[in-house]
C-alpha cells in the first residue's frame, strides 16, 4: 500500500498458472483503515484512514486477515535509521484473501490465500533481480512500507510512501504475492513472510537444506526461534545461544539439541570450534568475538539483526583461520515461495499470540524493551 496523509497500496508475486481463473475487475480506489505512527516513537501509534491505489491488469486486491509484528517495525516506527516519513503504517507479514485480480493475473484467483512479505517492487532488470534476489536490486527495492514507489508496480510515483499491513486491505503486483494453501493456519503463517525467509535464506545458501550441519542460533526472540525450527526440521544439530537460561525450555521445544548461556565463560569455552554456521539474530549491539570462537576453522557467522552502530571485529580471529563474517537480508521472491512450500510440507509454523488493534502500541513497546518476547505478535486485521 502507499500513502501521504491519504495513501495507496503495493505489489504481489508469481506461481504456476491456474487452469481456470475467476476474475473480478476492480478499477476503483478503496478506503483502507489501519494504524500508523504519527511521529517517531512506539507510543505514537494511532488509527489512520487512507486510499489504496487503483489496481491495474497485473495487480491483486485482497483483504488482509492477519499481519505479523516484526522487530523491524520497531526500528522504523522509532526512526532508528533516520529516514522515516510519517504517518508510517508498518507491517510486512501480510496474510489475506484475494478479492479481485487483474486481467493479466494467472497465478491467483478469487478466494485464494495470499501472502505479502517485505518486498512489493524492484526493477526486475538488474543482475540480482534476474537471479531472484530482488532484495538486492541495484536500483533499489521497494519495501512494503515506508519506501518511495519508483518502479511502477507499487502504485503511482506520487511522492507518497508505501503503507504496510497494520491495515485491512492491500493491492499488490502479481510478482510479489506468495501462494499459501487453502486450509492453512493463517496467523501462524504470517511471520514466515519475514522471519521465516530471513533465516531460511542463509540456511539454504550455506548448504544446510539437506541436514547434517552444526548450527548455532543467537538471540531467541521470534526470529531466533524460527531459525531453530527450520534448521532442526532440515535435519541439522542446533545449538541455541542466549544471555540467560530462561529460554532453554522453549528453545529445546523448538528443536534445539543443546543450549549455551553466552555469559557463562566455561560453557562458551567448552563450545569452542563446535559449529559450522551461526545465525546471529540479535538486534542490539553486542560482541561477536566470542561467537567467532564457537566456529570451526571454516565456519561462518551470519549477521541478521538490524544493528544501527558499527560492529567491533578482531581481524586476527579471521586472518588465522578461514572463518567468515557476513550478513543476510530477508529473501527474494523465489526463495520466499520455496520457504513457504517447505514450511507447509514440514509443518514449521510460528508460535504466535493474536492481538487486536488496541494492543498494537503495547506489543511494540514490549518488543522494543525485549520483555521476554518469544511468541510473535500477530494482528487480527478484522479489528481495524
Amino acid at each position: 500500500m502507499s500513502g501521504c496523509n491519504s495513501a495507496p497500496a503495493p505489489t504481489a508475486s508469481e506461481a504456476p498458472p491456474a487452469a481456470k481463473v475467476q476474475k473480478k475487475k476492480v478499477k476503483k480506489v478503496e478506503e483502507v483503515k489501519g494504524y500508523a505512527a504519527t511521529k517517531a516513537g512506539c507510543e505514537n501509534m494511532a488509527p489512520i484512514s487512507f486510499t489504496s491505489y487503483t489496481p491495474g491488469d497485473e495487480d491483486i486486491s485482497f483483504d488482509i486477515k492477519f499481519c505479523g509484528m516484526c522487530h523491524t517495525d520497531v526500528h522504523f516506527v522509532n526512526n532508528d535509521l533516520e529516514n522515516a516519513v510519517y504517518p508510517l503504517c508498518p507491517g510486512h507479514e501480510l496474510i489475506g484473501t484475494v478479492t479481485a485480480v487483474g486481467s493479466k493475473v494467472t497465478n491467483f484467483k478469487l478466494g485464494d490465500n495470499i501472502g505479502v512479505g517485505c518486498l512489493v517492487d524492484a526493477c526486475l532488470e538488474c543482475g540480482p533481480c534476474g537471479e531472484g534476489y530482488e532484495q538486492y536490486c541495484e536500483k533499489g527495492m521497494t519495501m512494503t512500507y515506508g519506501y518511495p514507489k519508483k518502479h511502477g508496480r507499487s502504485g503511482p510515483d506520487d511522492g507518497c510512501m508505501t503503507m504496510g499491513g497494520y491495515s485491512n486491505k492491500c493491492v499488490v503486483h502479481k510478482k510479489f504475492g506468495v501462494k499459501v494453501p487453502a486450509g492453512a493456519d493463517l496467523p501462524r503463517i504470517a511471520p514466515l513472510l519475514c522471519a521465516g525467509v530471513t533465516v531460511f535464506e542463509p540456511l539454504v545458501a550455506n548448504g544446510c537444506k539437506e541436514g547434517g550441519k552444526k548450527i548455532g542460533i543467537v538471540g531467541l526472540g521470534g526470529l531466533g526461534m524460527m531459525g531453530i525450527k527450520l534448521a532442526a526440521a532440515m535435519g541439522n544439530a542446533v545449538t541455541a545461544i542466549s544471555t540467560s537460561s530462561s529460554k532453554e525450555a522453549a528453545a529445546k521445544a523448538c528443536g534445539a539439541t543443546s543450549f549455551v548461556v553466552s555469559s557463562d565463560a566455561e560453557a562458551m569455552k567448552a563450545a569452542t570450534g563446535s559449529l559450522d554456521l551461526i545465525l546471529d539474530t540479535v538486534a542490539a549491539q553486542h560482541e561477536i568475538g566470542p561467537l567467532l570462537d564457537m566456529l570451526n576453522a571454516k565456519g561462518k557467522l551470519v549477521l541478521q539483526g538490524l544493528l544501527t552502530k558499527p560492529v567491533d571485529l578482531n581481524t586476527p580471529q579471521l586472518l588465522f583461520s578461514r572463518k567468515c563474517v557476513t550478513a543476510s537480508l530477508i529473501g527474494g521472491m523465489p526463495r520466499t515461495q520455496e520457504m513457504m512450500d517447505i514450511c507447509m510440507e514440514k509443518k514449521v509454523f510460528a508460535d504466535v499470540e493474536v492481538v487486536s488493534k488496541e494492543k498494537i502500541t503495547e506489543c511494540l513497546l514490549a518488543m522494543q524493551k525485549s520483555l521476554g518476547v518469544v511468541k510473535r505478535f500477530v494482528i487480527d486485521c478484522s479489528t481495524f
